[in-house]
């Protein structure tokens, strides 16, 4: 892991570039930059120009996208 870990006493858990994390959660990116465009997600703080993000965000925010498009299949 190339997690980055926040300082301070606000954050104690690893946060990850947009890329560390897909690779994590084993999707694209560019998934990630959706998501943020789109609201579903937002970054947990920035580091540079990289937005930095927790693990269990980008989790929560797959679990919530599937369960959605799960409703919409059964509706049709």
């Amino acid at each position: 892991m190339n997690g980055l870990q926040a300082g301070g006493d606000i954050f104690d858990e690893e946060l990850f570039t947009a890329e560390e994390a897909a690779a994590e959660v084993g999707m694209k990116p560019q998934t990630i930059y959706v998501w943020v465009s789109r609201g579903h997600l937002r970054p947990a703080g920035t580091r540079g120009k990289y937005k930095l993000f927790r693990l269990a965000d980008v989790f929560r925010a797959e679990a919530t996208r599937d369960r959605k498009r799960r409703k919409r299949a059964v509706a049709c």
